[in-house]
């Protein structure tokens, strides 16, 4: 079996992802970031990670806070705390590095990184607040299919029904 350490992949903030960084980007591969929550991973986290790690050499996820999961999903969420999320996560294959963010939106790590791509899953549009940071950059926004009836929310609601 390999020696992986989830931890080698599992960071702190995109600063400590921009140091490890750095050799890569000035060797010219190609960086793809992307966000979310990822409370319960499901099968639409995997098409979406798969998709958005096709794109480009690196594949980057900032991992929401506790805190504003809790904003942005309600008092009960999340169901899993911010490092076991951020362990999982950086356990797939296809993410090269994961981060923990603590801003509701992504712009400020988008800043740090200055990924070549931006991906957002199929229930975005083109027209997200993160495009004009990226496309400061010289980068773009990709928008990966979405896996219907897959979401953690519908998660919930069915492990509350069957309860």
């Amino acid at each position: 079996m390999k020696d992986f350490k989830i931890s080698q992949k599992a960071l702190q903030s995109s600063n400590d992802v921009k140091i490890v960084l750095t050799q890569a980007r000035k060797n010219g591969k190609t960086l793809v970031t992307t966000n979310g929550c990822f409370d319960i991973v499901h099968a639409g986290h995997v098409q979406y990670l798969t998709e958005a790690a096709q794109l480009g050499d690196f594949l980057i996820v900032g991992i929401n806070c506790d805190d504003v999961v809790r904003r942005l999903k309600g008092p009960k969420r999340p169901l899993q705390n911010e490092n076991d999320r951020l362990k999982i996560v950086a356990s797939l294959a296809m993410v090269d590095y994961a981060f923990i963010f603590r801003e509701e939106d992504p712009r400020a790590f988008i800043e740090v990184l200055r990924p070549d791509i931006h991906v957002k899953g199929g229930d975005y549009s083109m027209e997200i607040l993160e495009k004009p940071i990226v496309e400061k950059y010289g980068g773009k926004i990709e928008i990966v299919s979405f896996l219907k009836d897959h979401s953690t929310s519908s998660l919930v609601k069915k492990i509350e029904i069957n309860a």
